[in-house]
């Protein structure tokens, strides 16, 4: 009996064992997930800031781009 009582003691510990290692992946595992959602959010953030930023770059391009205007006309300069 004293055998059995030494083998169910080694399964006993064993599961213990086993589930704190279930337990510490398990919080790993969350751990990570969490830090990839964050850095999707923020992926997603950017990538709208960015799109954001190019709209206001062609508007800003488009005025750069049309006829030149002779601003001395009428000024003080002279018109030669």
């Amino acid at each position: 009996m004293t055998h059995l009582l030494s083998l169910t003691e080694m399964l006993s510990i064993i599961l213990i064992e086993q589930s704190s290692i279930v337990l510490g992946l398990s919080i790993s595992v969350a751990f990570f997930l969490i830090l990839l959602l964050l850095g999707l959010r923020k992926s997603y953030l950017l990538r709208k800031e960015s799109e954001k930023l190019n709209e206001t770059f062609t508007m800003d391009t488009e005025e750069e781009n049309k006829t030149y205007r002779d601003f001395t006309e009428g000024h003080m300069y002279d018109n030669n």
